[in-house]
């Protein structure tokens, strides 16, 4: 498998994954969810599978940074500058720009214990297959 169409899997799995989750807390997603959630696990996967030592506090510190940051970043385009209104956390405490908070930022860092899970197994997955094709 090509590095772009692995890219592409673990973009997708990502986003689908995102906008599942978002329908099972929220009851709704929306479209810019999927892009969010693809640019996170894509992400965290590459992190995770460069630097295969990091402890488990260290993965959650990251995951929560990169969701953290890439909600925020999200937010500010589609909810800010296009008035999406896909989220809102103004009514939460220490909200920055009504974007992100901590308390979801504590979620993430949650969230990712599976994640560097499935990382870890899509990884194996993928260069199973990729060497057995070599």
């Amino acid at each position: 498998m090509s590095k772009t169409k692995k890219d592409l899997v673990i973009f997708s799995i990502g986003g689908i994954s995102y906008g599942m989750l978002e329908i099972i807390w929220r009851k709704y997603t929306h479209w810019t969810m999927l892009i969010a959630g693809g640019v996170c696990f894509l992400t965290l996967f590459k992190i995770f599978n460069k630097f295969t030592k990091l402890n488990m506090l260290k993965k959650c510190l990251t995951g929560t940074g990169v969701i953290t940051t890439v909600e925020f970043c999200c937010g500010c385009i589609v909810n800010l500058v296009f008035k999406m209104n896909v989220w809102d956390y103004s009514n939460l405490p220490f909200n920055v720009l009504g974007q992100i908070c901590p308390i979801y930022s504590i979620i993430w860092a949650g969230l990712t214990i599976p994640i560097s899970m499935l990382c870890k197994v899509l990884n194996k997955k993928m260069y199973k297959t990729q060497n057995n094709n070599a």
